[in-house]
């Protein structure tokens, strides 16, 4: 068989796996990101995928970067709650407080045990303390209907992080003397922080809500651009972090922004009793598409369901690109001890003051501490750091390091997150029941 077969052959089996075995394996305790994890390993053992992380750092600065804004946006669409509401504390405080306390242990981990500079030590700060929203999906919302307090919190936090993580990459960066940090550190904290996170945050939300209402407007009034939903979830999802990125800002807030936006337009024009599934099940298509009390549900809902699959390959084609960059790399025995101490020293002690501050219940706040998954984002970072000039020497270490606490998380989150999930569920199932008893 020559190569091009043993492609064809090898992407066919994937995504029939994806099609056949996903609703079985989310009933096991694995995740499927541990199988495509595995997978990618064996194709890099058998030299089907062997890539070098420092020579093809550009083309995998650009994949991730693509699967984490999918991703981002598909995260902001299935958060229907009104940024006014007290369950948006608990996401912020861990997307910033949370995210930059571990990321100062992280460094400081990096400075004391593993004996790296500062300005390195900072930027594996900035690599390993986001979570991700690529590989989280087991634990994030499961639809907009979902209001649960653990799974907004972890998809909330999951979808601000990644892009408040880039100020501490840029301090990192800067402390190399590879970026120009400006006048002092008052001017990190206006440009890079503030002017960065607002700006972005804004713009991707403006754009998503002109453009929704473009699209409502040609429904209802001109009966016009039904069906093209995946284009407008493409369309979006480009122009918010094009807009963001040529305004000096940060993509991927935008872009969580965005799906933020479309949703609550949803929330703004429909009539909550209305976007009940039988309601909508039991008139025509075109009718709720153009209907002004079901539009905006039905156009939220079919650009999630559209993202989401777009959602699903791309996290099967970088997990298995990291299974096979960690073929090629190796497991780093310093990266395991650090993912260790990452799982359950670090995050624990950065995130359960915050939680209890949020007022989440000593159970939520052990599986929000718990569920701090690494993944896709870790890697953008890391190549955007080695295409953005890091030192030779440290990047073969990073690399390493990088992957070992992105495989860890992947198997330890993922043989935890089924059970400890559907313990939850029972649990909360109770509480309601005896509190209505």
């Amino acid at each position: 068989m020559d190569s091009a077969n043993a492609w064809y052959l090898t992407i066919g089996l994937l995504l029939l796996l994806i099609a056949v075995g996903g609703s079985r394996v989310a009933r096991w305790p694995i995740s499927t990101a541990m199988i495509y994890l595995v997978i990618g390993v064996i194709l890099g053992r058998l030299g089907w995928l062997s890539i070098d992380f420092a020579r093809n750092a550009r083309w995998l600065e650009i994949a991730s970067e693509v699967a984490v804004i999918v991703s981002l946006f598909s995260a902001g669409l299935r958060l229907r709650i009104g940024l006014r509401r007290e369950t948006w504390i608990a996401p912020v405080l861990l997307a910033t407080l949370g995210m930059a306390l571990t990321a100062a242990l992280v460094a400081g981990a990096g400075v004391w045990l593993l004996s790296m500079p500062l300005g390195v030590a900072i930027v594996l700060g900035a690599l390993i303390a986001p979570t991700d929203p690529v590989l989280a999906s087991d634990v994030q919302v499961e639809g907009s209907k979902d209001r649960d307090r653990v799974r907004s919190s972890l998809t909330g936090e999951a979808g601000l992080n990644d892009g408040t993580a880039f100020p501490v990459l840029f301090l990192g960066l800067g402390v190399l003397g590879l970026r120009d940090l400006g006048e002092g550190i008052g001017h990190w904290v206006a440009v890079d922080v503030l002017y960065k996170v607002i700006v972005g945050f804004i713009s991707g939300w403006s754009l998503a809500w002109l453009v929704a209402r473009g699209m409502l407007y040609q429904r209802q009034a001109r009966q016009e651009a039904t069906g093209f939903d995946d284009f407008l979830a493409l369309g979006l999802i480009a122009v918010a972090y094009g807009v963001a990125q040529s305004l000096h800002a940060y993509g991927f807030i935008a872009v969580f922004a965005a799906g933020l936006s479309l949703r609550a337009l949803e929330r703004r024009k429909s009539n909550p009793a209305a976007e009940h599934e039988a309601a909508l099940a039991a008139l025509p298509e075109d009718a709720v598409a153009s209907d002004p009390e079901h539009a905006p549900a039905y156009m939220a809902e079919a650009v999630l369901r559209f993202n989401e699959q777009m959602d699903r390959i791309g996290e099967l084609a970088l997990v298995v690109l990291v299974g096979a960059l960690i073929s090629v790399h190796g497991v780093d025995i310093r990266g395991l001890a650090l993912a260790l101490l990452l799982f359950f020293v670090f995050r624990p002690l950065a995130i359960a003051p915050l939680c209890a501050i949020s007022g989440l219940d000593r159970y939520q706040t052990a599986l929000v501490s718990w569920f701090g998954i690494r993944g896709i984002g870790s890697i953008y970072y890391l190549a955007y750091a080695v295409t953005h000039g890091l030192p030779s020497i440290w990047v073969e270490p990073l690399v390493a390091i990088t992957l070992t606490v992105i495989a860890t998380s992947t198997l330890m989150h993922g043989v935890s997150s089924t059970p400890l999930m559907r313990r939850y569920a029972i649990r909360a199932k109770r509480s309601v029941g005896s509190a209505s008893a």
